[in-house]
């Protein structure tokens, strides 16, 4: 294996790249950088990456069930959420019109054709990871080391709860019944909601994928029915009295829209298309994953894209514009009663709340990739808890985190303004990731060309990628302009969200110069990585803490990845594997089994 340590740039036929077995990992130096190749199993290209990104596995410990019909639904299922059903009158609020607010359902869905370029391209660099944004982040800025995988490992973790999800379900299963439930009963359902959803992901992998294809065609069925219905409507077929009056002058009242409106409309977008890049957190369970998710993801967006405007259509058919305005997460409410009557309404406010149901099912399947991803890079505590997936072969710790913040969300959060709130809440520190994401991908560019390292399946257009970053620049800069006469969709002030994203960010950044820099220098330690077998295929990294006298003969020891250079891969026993990564030293790694690969 020789051969693969020479630098690319020495050597012919850059772009022609021989199988790389996990069990050897080709080091390849780029003066401070340092790529180690290593080969999956999802019948991908080799994975190149900088050596400090968590290890590649060579087998997915949670297998390789994602096929083209599961990338389909994973992403419809996201998308198809609760977004659809609240937020068009949000929308139609900030446009100020029927026409604008089309049109911004449309730059939506081209916002996430730009961003599904680089979540490709991203992709194509690193084929047999899974956990999208924590893995592009971690190889665009692989310095300082552990710096943007710390800072989003904490931002992540803090934003996994699915807290606004439970509580439109809790909401929708008591107009079901009849009923209006007190703000506690509300949550008492939200969380007994979650917690079935939790204990249906935990137990198997393959069937939580069944389950979520399942509750995505039950969706599409129930938006086509309601966009068949708006034809009927516009037909004359309904009860509802001038059904074209909203399409008449449709751009009416745009000039009313303020800054702050316009800028709220396009949040409610992205939120109604989140979900749009779910399948590229599993892009290790996927076999062929660039060809496949290049050629599904975006179906699966053209589709809801269809989808949403016809179903709008309908909405606007259905209800008049000032009802539409003055509601409160009500627009398919106020669309049943109208056109079918409150009889028939409580069975398709159950359909709603299984949508919400499955939206929180999708996107924890790839959230807990994103978290597990997070834990195998070694940048939280308690790696094995986050990283192992015994003993169900799920991901287990990531799961079970994720109920305990959604839990606590919903106990904390006032009912009437916990929709809103949550679906602003991680924008901006969002924005502030994808516009890394995207400039980063020039910088990945770069970096793998002055290396003369392969090039990619998959390449964005440039004017994709520059679209995108404009955007995020947007989404940055207007959540700070205030509403017009002080007004805000919340009961609290208007840039609580802003100051709380900014805050996030400010602690990711002071954890990491703590954990990373001070503590190391005034304890005179230095943190190194080493690679970790963890069982059942799930290999990850921890990180050690050496005394400063003995950083040399470690670094003599080590490859740039953390192997052993006799080739052996550390496995934690059960003691290790409770501990914390933090607690880990080089004293303790020695007395680790190791096993021959």
């Amino acid at each position: 294996m020789s051969f693969w340590r020479k630098p690319f740039s020495k050597r012919p036929g850059a772009d022609t790249v021989e199988e790389v077995s996990h069990d050897a990992a080709s080091e390849i130096s780029d003066g401070s950088i340092k790529y180690v190749g290593n080969q999956g199993g999802n019948n991908a290209p080799p994975t190149f990456q900088e050596a400090s990104g968590a290890p590649v596995e060579s087998e997915s410990p949670m297998g390789y069930s994602v096929n083209a019909f599961t990338i389909l639904f994973l992403n419809i299922n996201m998308m198809i959420g609760t977004g659809i059903f609240s937020t068009p009158s949000a929308i139609l609020s900030g446009t100020g019109s029927i026409g604008l607010s089309f049109i911004y359902w449309t730059l939506g869905y081209l916002l996430c054709i730009a961003m599904g370029s680089v979540y490709l391209e991203y992709t194509a660099y690193f084929p047999s990871r899974s956990g999208s944004e924590v893995v592009f982040l971690e190889q665009a800025y692989p310095r300082p080391t552990w710096f943007f995988p710390t800072t989003f490992a904490v931002q992540n973790v803090v934003f996994s709860f699915s807290s606004s999800n439970a509580i439109v379900l809790a909401n929708y299963l008591f107009k079901t019944a009849g009923t209006t439930g007190t703000a506690w009963q509300v949550k008492g359902v939200a969380l007994a909601g979650y917690t079935v959803a939790t204990l249906v992901l935990i137990f198997h992998t393959k069937f939580s994928y069944h389950l979520s294809n399942g509750i995505g065609i039950i969706k599409v069925t129930l938006l086509l029915f309601i966009i068949i219905t708006g034809f009927v409507i516009l037909g004359g077929g309904t009860k509802v009295e001038d059904p074209k009056a909203n399409f008449r002058d449709s751009f009416a009242g745009t000039g009313t829209a303020s800054a702050y409106g316009l800028t709220n409309a396009l949040y409610r977008i992205i939120f109604s298309y989140g979900g749009y890049n779910n399948a590229f957190n599993v892009a290790n369970e996927i076999k062929n994953p660039v060809r496949s998710l290049k050629k599904n993801a975006t179906l699966a967006l053209t589709i809801v894209y269809v989808l949403y405007m016809f179903t709008n259509v309908s909405w606007f058919a259905g209800v008049k514009k000032y009802d539409l305005e003055h509601s409160k997460l009500t627009t398919a409410s106020l669309w049943f009663e109208n056109v079918l009557g409150g009889g028939r309404v409580r069975g398709l406010n159950f359909l709603i709340a299984l949508s919400a149901f499955g939206n929180m099912v999708s996107g924890s399947l790839g959230s807990s990739r994103m978290i597990r991803e997070c834990g195998r890079q070694g940048v939280l505590p308690w790696t094995n808890f986050w990283a192992s997936t015994k003993p169900f072969g799920t991901p287990l710790g990531p799961y079970a985190f994720k109920w305990g913040i959604t839990a606590l969300m919903i106990l904390a959060i006032p009912t009437g303004d916990a929709f809103n709130f949550v679906a602003d809440l991680g924008i901006l520190p969002g924005a502030a990731f994808n516009l890394a994401m995207a400039v980063g991908i020039y910088l990945v560019r770069w970096r793998r060309k002055r290396a003369n390292l392969p090039r990619p399946e998959f390449r964005a257009w440039d004017v994709l990628v520059i679209f995108n970053i404009a955007v995020q620049l947007y989404l940055l800069v207007m959540p700070w302009y205030p509403p017009a006469n002080g007004g805000a969709d919340v009961s609290f002030w208007y840039g609580t969200y802003c100051v709380t994203g900014v805050g996030i960010l400010i602690v990711c950044g002071i954890y990491y110069y703590v954990w990373a820099k001070w503590i190391p220098k005034w304890k005179g330690y230095q943190l190194r990585q080493e690679v970790v077998n963890l069982g059942g295929g799930a290999e990850a990294h921890l990180i050690a803490k050496v005394p400063v006298n003995e950083v040399e003969a470690w670094d003599a020891n080590h490859d740039a990845a953390g192997r052993i250079r006799n080739m052996t891969v550390t496995e934690l026993s059960d003691e290790k594997a409770a501990r914390t990564s933090s607690e880990a030293d080089s004293k303790d790694a020695s007395a680790v089994r190791t096993l021959d690969v």
